[in-house]
């Protein structure tokens, strides 16, 4: 059989708790409900980097933040290292990215030159918006700013539907779908999905402090509306694959860059290391890639291991340059390539999570059952995720839980040393890089 297609679907801030399967009773998600009970759901994959461009940059290079410089959003990336677009079109593929972008640095309305999109060929993108009702791109070699017509999601699926339809049938293709949703606004989705969800009846995750539960009931279902449009859309890509006669041989994956707060812990939005914000869906399909055998996989896949793994799937040879780890024959049913535990981090936080707003740098691990976290003072956070999955009790200071506590600092350290992550405090790797960033930590952007 020849090499199997690929698409690629990442939405923007859908936690992995946000999914029926997942065992949220609020949100109806039927389509991606499915594709876990028939495919590979990876359940604790996370976005060990929680925030949007640092994500982008890892899934299209392999390599970790602060190896490509991409620690804050609104930067650009560099085309240094053999990208995800590189490699597979080094192995005859055709390649397309369709949606949010956001890895550009030059404004986020702004035209995005062939030379800076990471060698991909197919092109109807914007650098980023969440206005998904008026959404903007650029098609090909255009100039020209054009519009989605209504959702842009929606649309956005319709172009990759076309694009499957009319392909290149002498060459497999990598076709890439990013969605700006869930992302806030919350209230923008279309009216037929927000009118799935009313806050009040919306229940909540127990860690949602009580001064905040109205706000999060009517945030949620802003959210879950969007959840369920892309679900939708999911289902419409799902069924274009089987009328082509592709399903068997075309590798589907469903994930996100990060999670979204939504209130827990009484925080909102990403960088942090709770479990809403690092923990996102990993679903896969492809019975000639992966065997017909449905089947959940506990491994923490991150954003850094995504390429390694796609190429390993394809049987793509992988640049010398990635630091990820090729989880493709963990995913076929084999051993965990990894030593089960994931690096987390926030170099400089900025924006939502600015010091001034309480953010701070740190560093930490997630393992199979632990979460254990440092900032620059020292250990900061520990829970044990199967005993307190909401994470309402800090370990830090149990006297009965002080050597595990060493022992996953010690990790901490080794896995920092492997990466030569001297964990310094932000501005010296703002400094290093040459960013420029306004009050609360964000690089200064056009819109």
């Amino acid at each position: 059989m020849s090499r199997p297609n690929v698409v690629f679907v990442f939405a923007d801030q859908w936690r992995a708790q946000a999914t029926g399967y997942a065992g949220d009773g609020n949100v109806r998600t039927p389509n991606l409900d499915r594709l876990a009970a028939d495919g590979v759901n990876v359940t604790q994959a996370l976005s060990g980097c929680p925030v949007c461009s640092p994500y982008r940059a890892s899934l299209m290079t392999g390599q970790f933040p602060l190896t490509h410089g991409v620690f804050v959003n609104d930067v650009l990336l560099p085309h240094r290292a053999p990208s995800l677009a590189d490699a597979f079109s080094e192995a005859g593929y055709a390649t397309a990215y369709i949606g949010k972008w956001h890895i550009d640095g030059h404004g986020r309305s702004n035209y995005i030159p062939p030379e800076r999109r990471q060698g991909f060929e197919y092109w109807k993108v914007l650098e980023c918006t969440h206005d998904y009702n008026r959404s903007a791109y650029y098609a090909g070699r255009s100039a020209q700013k054009l519009f989605w017509p209504g959702y842009d999601a929606i649309a956005q699926t319709r172009d990759a539907q076309a694009y499957i339809r009319n392909r290149d049938r002498a060459a497999p293709f990598l076709l890439c779908l990013s969605w700006g949703g869930p992302h806030a606004p919350y209230q923008t989705a279309p009216p037929e999905f927000r009118a799935l969800y009313e806050p009040g009846a919306v229940q909540l995750r127990p860690n949602v402090p009580a001064g905040m539960t109205d706000a999060a009931r009517r945030d949620l279902a802003g959210y879950y509306a969007h959840c369920s449009a892309l679900d939708h859309c999911v289902g419409r890509l799902r069924a274009t694959l089987r009328e082509e006669g592709l399903e068997d041989n075309t590798l589907f994956v469903f994930t996100s860059d990060h999670g979204d707060m939504l209130g827990s812990q009484g925080a909102a939005k990403k960088q942090q290391p709770w479990e809403e914000s690092i923990r996102v869906p990993l679903l896969l399909f492809g019975p000639s890639v992966l065997g017909s055998a449905p089947r959940a996989v506990r491994a923490r896949i991150d954003a850094p291991d995504i390429l390694p793994t796609l190429l390993g799937l394809c049987g793509i040879a992988i640049p010398d340059t990635v630091e990820g780890i090729d989880y493709a024959e963990c995913l076929r049913g084999g051993p965990d390539p990894s030593d089960g535990a994931a690096l987390l981090m926030c170099p400089h936080p900025f924006g939502q999570w600015a010091q001034k707003r309480g953010g701070r740098e740190y560093r930490g691990l997630r393992t199979e059952r632990h979460t254990y976290v440092r900032d620059l003072n020292g250990p900061w956070l520990l829970f044990d995720n199967e005993a307190d999955p909401y994470q309402q009790h800090n370990l830090r200071d149990d006297p009965a839980h002080l050597d595990l506590r060493a022992a996953l600092d010690a990790r901490l350290d080794a896995k920092l040393r492997r990466l030569n992550d001297e964990f310094l405090p932000g501005d010296a790797y703002i400094r290093r890089w040459g960013y420029r960033v306004a009050a609360d930590g964000t690089v200064p952007y056009t819109n």
